[in-house]
């Protein structure tokens, strides 16, 4: 398949599907999968697993191929990473899972970790995730009692929106990909975003 559809792009494959071509599905479900997987691996944190939200994001990727509008929506890709970036969340939310999993279990926002600057200081990982700085597993030091008490904090103090903010946040998403998948506007997503880092540096001191 790949010799018969590699010189098309998606948006005329989506034309010929629509036509009555068989196979494209297919195809286009299999060149996809990679973004599927690696979407998987970011949603990971969020205490979902991984091969059942492989298999969200297939159905996501489905549904875009099905819905996808080329005078309605932008790049089939966008469209595509935005189909399986909301079929995988709506289906951590749906698990009943604890609210912030991903903070009692992966990372302390009191630790102290190396900045990354020259100098080779250190800096409260709160700032650390204010400037979307990665960390590797070993950075990422627990502190139970601590984040315990800032989770009772944040229960308390964050709007049910602020709280998917920062659940997609902690994903690695932008505020722009973050608005798209809860479908507010950007600047909605923005202003959430920055609420929370405040509430968060505030808890902190």
């Amino acid at each position: 398949m790949q010799d018969k559809y590699g010189q098309c792009s998606d948006e005329e494959l989506i034309l010929r599907l629509r036509d009555g071509e068989e196979n494209i599905t297919d195809y286009i479900m299999d060149k996809y999968k990679n973004l599927v997987k690696s979407k998987a691996k970011s949603m990971y944190i969020l205490g979902a697993d991984n091969d059942d939200l492989i298999q969200e994001g297939m159905i996501g990727l489905f549904k875009a191929v099905r819905d996808y509008d080329s005078g309605r929506d932008a790049s089939f890709f966008t469209f595509a990473d935005l189909c399986i970036s909301r079929q995988m969340y709506t289906a951590v939310q749906a698990s009943g899972r604890q609210k912030h999993a991903p903070l009692n279990s992966y990372i302390s926002l009191y630790s102290h970790v190396a900045s990354g600057n020259e100098q080779g200081e250190e800096a409260e990982l709160v700032n650390v995730l204010a400037s979307k700085a990665e960390l590797s597993p070993e950075e990422m030091m627990i502190d139970r009692e601590n984040v315990e008490n800032l989770e009772k904090a944040m229960e308390k103090e964050l709007s049910t929106f602020e709280k998917q903010v920062l659940d997609l946040y902690l994903t690695g998403m932008s505020y722009v990909q973050i608005a798209k998948v809860l479908g507010k506007d950007e600047k909605s997503a923005d202003n959430a975003l920055q609420r929370v880092k405040g509430k968060l540096k505030r808890f902190i001191r």
